[in-house]
């Protein structure tokens, strides 16, 4: 079985990172994914490491902010250094500064292979991560995802599930599209319409309409090598990990 990760962005709302941390251990979790915020103070990545290790998890992966990635490489490869992040993925681009067209996206994919050199000189994976705009359609008919990844080979696909069916997409065809480069997943659900609202529509894994056995057997088929657990705004984090890991262990 690939070892379930959690990204703790699903947790930014419930602090301490050290609970968070114990918490998700104690549930069964060996893996989690960084993301933006927790890197924001240098000074408390040896104790973020320390929690890490006090309670036997991993970080593989992480999010980065795409000023980040490409404005403080060195930066970013000493956090990736000291908290054992293996993959670097690029979370998500402003409204304002999105590609209008084809073209556009096309040129953002070859600026996002370039900023990816010093990583991968470096023996990290790095790559993109989806929301749904780049699962809808340019005016030209082509798609914004397979433009980001036709830029290079050696970009890394962490795909976002869900965010591909809310962008109107079949998610089948995409996860067997980029088999080849997909190597990590969001594991995340989509509540029955008109449901809870007050947690942006999600669900907790399982308890939604994705349907996550189908989806888990056709990742298991591409290169993913991580399935992480995520909830854009639950309003209990650990009934959501609870949850999402007991669904998930019997995919």
């Amino acid at each position: 079985m690939t070892p379930l990760s959690y990204q703790l962005y699903s947790s930014r709302k419930f602090p301490p990172l050290s609970q968070t941390l114990h918490m998700l251990a104690g549930i069964g979790y060996t893996q989690v994914e960084g993301f933006g915020g927790l890197y924001a103070d240098e000074s408390a990545l040896d104790e973020m490491k320390d929690g890490l290790s006090a309670n036997g998890l991993a970080m593989p992966t992480g999010h980065f902010g795409l000023d980040m990635v490409r404005d403080q490489t060195a930066r970013v490869l000493t956090i990736a250094d000291v908290l054992g992040v293996k993959a670097v993925f690029v979370p998500h681009v402003a409204a304002d500064a999105r590609p209008a067209d084809s073209a556009g996206w096309k040129a953002f994919g070859a600026e996002l292979a370039r900023i990816g050199a010093p990583y991968w000189d470096a023996g990290l994976a790095f790559g993109w991560h989806n929301h749904d705009f780049e699962l809808v359609p340019t005016a030209q008919g082509d798609v914004p995802l397979d433009l980001i990844l036709a830029a290079d080979p050696r970009l890394a696909l962490e795909l976002d599930v869900a965010w591909v069916v809310r962008g109107g997409a079949d998610p089948l065809a995409v996860i067997a599209r980029h088999a080849g480069q997909m190597l990590a997943a969001h594991v995340k659900d989509i509540a029955p319409a008109g449901q809870n609202a007050d947690e942006d529509g999600w669900a907790d894994v399982g308890h939604g309409t994705m349907d996550w056995p189908g989806l888990v057997a056709a990742l298991k088929a591409t290169k993913c090598q991580y399935h992480v657990m995520e909830h854009d705004n639950p309003n209990d984090h650990k009934r959501f990990a609870e949850r999402s890991f007991a669904a998930a262990s019997a995919y």
